[in-house]
């Protein structure tokens, strides 16, 4: 992989106060609701950029997209946003819990050469065209690029971690601590020592992208329509594999919207392929010890290498599905590597969602039957409330892949099912600019 340093364009603290304030989570996760947060957070909130306003008379000279391009423009002729001197690799270090438990994530920022996927570059989930669309008709109207595509590379010696190690000792360019209580600071790696030891252990690395699938084939995309040198690299944060902080969470899975939908006939279905194990309740304390009950269970079934699916249907009990025989897999999957046929989301859309609910490949694609819930702070207990109140029909839970599945499924040149990782917490937007 060639990396190289870059002048990035950052927002001034002496214009816009709290740098801190003008920085947003990457545009595919803000909702409506927290679009309007940041619009209110700061007048030079990155939002108005990545995931502007639209309103009911835009047209093509007049859009989110231009509109973008003239936030950015004045922007920088007024000193908001100001380019750094120095040619820099940015140290970018989160602080964050989960399950209170403490995590340090550290990576560096630099500029990545595009390359199509292949042995150098690899992909692990299949994207949508939609974004890829959307983040082009951005790219076209501002000639820059704001969201950071998170890569993963392995490193024993663990090279450029020492060097964020002795960066964070240092005054940091943003210290910003997020709604969801991570810790967001950005610090100058700027010494032609560090710069050349970084960008020298990466000459051999081969990358998965762990995020922003849809921003790097937008950017491949866009340097073949311009042949723009300067939009032959990607602004890319990268965490070692070593990493002690790099942390995958699950992403559960909620069903409706099916037409004669019977729990009861789904339980009985899934005896042909599962062992299933019943946590019944009959009282709101009795619920919450129940499925405290079923989530050990099904880390117990993970660690003795089983696949094992949570089940909620408002029926006063949980359940934990365990695949009898991983060879049940064979049939569904015939053409799939065996890791890809070890993932549990895998062996959930396979043998439960296509075999078993009729909904395949087409029908995830077409939206309206799975909603994606990412397992962080009341994600459980939000999405057994929307089966109690009819506004999904039952609930699967699922375990996260290890990061050594990964690396096994990419090695096989395949991609995981659609949102099978979140890897928590997301690499913020508007810490560095990068402008062609």
């Amino acid at each position: 992989m060639e990396i190289k340093p870059f002048r990035a364009f950052r927002f001034d603290p002496g214009v816009v106060g709290d740098a801190g304030s003008c920085i947003s989570p990457p545009y595919d996760v803000i909702s409506p609701t927290q679009q309007e947060q940041l619009y209110e957070r700061s007048k030079y909130n990155i939002v108005r950029i990545i995931k502007g306003k639209t309103t009911s008379v835009d047209d093509e000279d007049n859009n989110q997209y231009t509109r973008a391009a003239d936030y950015l423009k004045r922007w920088i002729e007024k000193g908001v946003l100001k380019q750094d001197s120095a040619e820099t690799i940015y140290a970018y270090v989160q602080d964050f819990e989960v399950a209170g438990n403490h995590f340090q994530r550290s990576s560096f920022i630099a500029l990545a050469r595009l390359e199509e996927f292949g042995k150098t570059v690899r992909p692990h989930e299949e994207t949508l065209d939609g974004p890829k669309i959307d983040r082009l008709n951005l790219k076209r109207a501002t000639v820059a690029k704001f969201g950071l595509v998170f890569m993963l590379y392995e490193d024993q010696q663990k090279i450029a971690d020492q060097i964020v190690e002795r960066a964070v000792t240092q005054q940091p360019l943003i210290d910003y601590t997020d709604e969801q209580n991570v810790r967001h600071r950005l610090f100058a790696i700027t010494t032609k020592d560090s710069i050349e030891a970084i960008t020298r252990m990466m000459v051999d690395k081969d990358c998965i992208i762990a995020d922003g699938h849809h921003r790097y084939e937008t950017a491949l995309n866009y340097y073949k329509e311009t042949d723009n040198p300067a939009a032959g690299y990607q602004m890319t944060a990268f965490v070692n594999t070593r990493n002690e902080g790099l942390t995958i969470l699950a992403t559960h899975r909620l069903v409706g919207n099916l037409e004669n939908f019977q729990f009861e006939k789904l339980l009985s279905a899934l005896k042909e392929d599962f062992e299933i194990t019943e946590f019944q309740f009959d009282s709101s304390g009795a619920k919450i010890e129940a499925k405290q009950k079923m989530l050990a269970q099904m880390e117990v079934e993970v660690d003795r290498d089983k696949n094992a699916l949570g089940i909620y249907g408002r029926n006063n009990a949980f359940y934990i599905a365990v695949l009898k025989e991983k060879q049940a897999m064979d049939s569904v999957a015939s053409g799939m590597s065996d890791a890809w046929k070890s993932l549990n989301v895998s062996v959930l859309h396979k043998l439960v969602l296509e075999k078993l609910l009729g909904i395949g490949e087409k029908e995830l694609a077409r939206g309206g039957n799975v909603e994606y819930i990412k397992d962080s702070g009341s994600a459980v207990d939000e999405s057994i409330a929307k089966v109690d109140t009819g506004r999904k029909q039952v609930a699967f839970l699922v375990k996260p892949p290890k990061i050594q599945q990964l690396k096994m499924v990419t090695d096989a040149g395949e991609k995981m099912p659609q949102k099978s990782t979140y890897f928590y917490p997301k690499v913020y937007t508007g810490l560095t600019i990068n402008k062609l």
